[in-house]
């Protein structure tokens, strides 16, 4: 039965390799490990940053992932997450998992009194937007602007 759990230091290898098989498919970024271990490490040691659930399958390992990182809503008046890295490994696709990432870090949200859950997803990716859809997100009119700083 799968279950879903904080990540842990020793997490962050397979985690690396699920971000490299998401961002092959996203059209903005290009997998890199070693940036990739360093953000995960920074966040599993940082709590008040944000939290990395995984979903631990057969024997232990690690078949998908999700991230909430946290700011404040000036809006809200209270803190709220952004939703990053939902990705779930290609064999363990239309099992459940993604659903019990996502419900797991909604319930988190909920439990830890934040306002709100934002996320991103590439306009073209339908089955990610029916996805989320279908656990409560609504598409916003707002547009994402990016700046890389050096």
């Amino acid at each position: 039965m799968p279950e879903v759990r904080t990540a842990l230091s020793s997490d962050i290898p397979r985690c690396a390799e699920l971000l490299e098989i998401l961002f092959s498919q996203e059209h903005e970024f290009t997998p890199d490990a070693e940036a990739q271990s360093k953000a995960l490490s920074i966040i599993i040691g940082n709590p008040d940053l944000g939290r990395i659930f995984v979903c631990e399958v057969d024997n232990g390992v690690i078949g998908g992932m999700v991230m909430l990182l946290f700011t404040v809503s000036t809006f809200l008046g209270k803190k709220v997450a952004l939703l990053e890295d939902m990705v779930v490994a290609p064999q363990w696709r239309q099992k459940g998992l993604g659903s019990l990432l996502i419900n797991h870090a909604m319930e988190f949200a909920r439990k830890e009194g934040l306002g709100r859950i934002t996320l991103l997803t590439d306009g073209d990716n339908e089955a990610a937007q029916q996805f989320y859809q279908s656990k409560g997100f609504s598409k916003s009119g707002m547009v994402v602007f990016r700046k890389l700083l050096a």
